[in-house]
């Protein structure tokens, strides 16, 4: 090897090394001082076995041999490994193979310090992602903290209606979760996700602005009457507007739209179809079921198939006929749902329904 090509192998604590037909390694340049310690205990002849001076590279032959047999030119690297120096500290070592010009070559690099500063750049990046990963989960925290307190602000709002009305607070909270479950199989967003299940519990909250005279009325409401209980719908999308918080300009949307039909019949615009805006299309329909299949003071719970066979025949005309089916595929979820968050006066009716169910 000439000078120049010496120079630059020694600056770059490089030696190369050319393989007899033994097996053994011919250096191809003087070699460097830190070497010397390695090879001293090899043959005398000038060929070493690079092999047993440096076991890690016993392993790495195997491919070698290979890639000289299929006599590739690309170089292939062992990898690094580390050694102890006659100071007995680490000196960090990497050998690459290729097959250049008729000979079997291998290149053995000492990585000094370059290798530390590298091990050095990625610990800061290791660093760098690992405080990043906690910043991020401690913005999902904080995140879920936020949703709670959203959440437990929404049912208490909830509950103001609830004192003057007949839902029950199981009722509201079973309405969240049931439109939860459907927006995640629509693929929505996990934090639209988290919007409609606080959101859509306040799809009734405007009953809060309905006189008692129809609000509470043991029967049948009459025209006037029923004009009266229609307002609910834009009282709570009032009582909702009007800020920058998406949960509760979701949350307007379903109290404005959740009595609207598939069919334009529905109140209080008269929107059809996908003009409805899907959040309440969905509320719409997990309303309906808990409210068939769960007791009022007013009526008796319907059976889960009796009310599934209504909301079925509704479909296409009160009902979105596509959301209909993706919530009949949801049932074992709504299901659960159903039979888990239950008011604390329900708790011994769950055999019951688990009966049912399974009947």
């Amino acid at each position: 090897m000439d000078s120049f090509l010496s120079s630059i192998c020694r600056n770059i604590n490089l030696t190369a090394f050319t393989r007899d037909a033994q097996g053994l390694f011919i250096p191809c340049s003087a070699m460097p001082d830190w070497l010397v310690f390695f090879l001293v205990k090899s043959e005398e002849t000038g060929h070493y076995n690079l092999a047993e001076a440096f076991p890690y590279l016993s392993c790495f032959m195997q491919d070698a041999e290979e890639h000289w047999q299929a006599k590739r030119s690309e170089p292939l690297a062992s990898g690094v490994w580390i050694e102890l120096d006659e100071l007995n500290q680490e000196l960090p070592l990497e050998a690459s193979i290729m097959y250049l010009d008729g000979q079997e070559v291998l290149l053995l690099q000492q990585l000094g310090e370059k290798y530390t500063q590298d091990l050095s750049r990625l610990q800061q990046v290791r660093n760098s992602l690992l405080t990043q990963e906690m910043l991020e989960s401690e913005i999902k925290r904080r995140t879920l903290e936020i949703r709670k307190r959203e959440e437990e602000i929404a049912i208490k709002l909830v509950s103001l209606t609830s004192l003057r009305d007949e839902e029950t607070g199981a009722h509201v909270r079973r309405i969240g979760l049931y439109a939860a479950v459907m927006a995640k199989a629509l693929g929505w967003t996990p934090e639209e996700i988290d919007t409609i299940r606080v959101a859509a519990p306040m799809h009734d909250i405007g009953k809060i602005g309905i006189p008692d005279r129809v609000l509470r009325k043991a029967g049948i409401l009459n025209d006037e009457e029923f004009n009266v209980m229609k307002k609910h719908t834009e009282i709570g999308a009032s009582m909702l507007r009007g800020t920058k918080i998406p949960v509760l300009n979701m949350a307007a949307d379903i109290a404005l739209n959740h009595h609207e039909r598939w069919d334009g019949t529905g109140y209080p615009q008269g929107l059809a179809g996908e003009m409805i805006p899907a959040s309440a299309r969905i509320t719409t329909i997990v309303d309906i079921y808990d409210a068939l299949v769960h007791e009022r003071v007013y009526k008796n719970a319907m059976p889960e198939q009796e009310a599934l066979g209504l909301m079925q025949e509704m479909a296409g005309r009160h009902l979105d006929p596509d959301l209909m089916k993706l919530f009949l595929s949801l049932l074992p979820a709504m299901r659960r749902i159903r039979l888990e968050v239950t008011e604390e006066h329900e708790a011994g009716s769950k055999e019951e329904a688990l009966e049912e169910v399974c009947a």
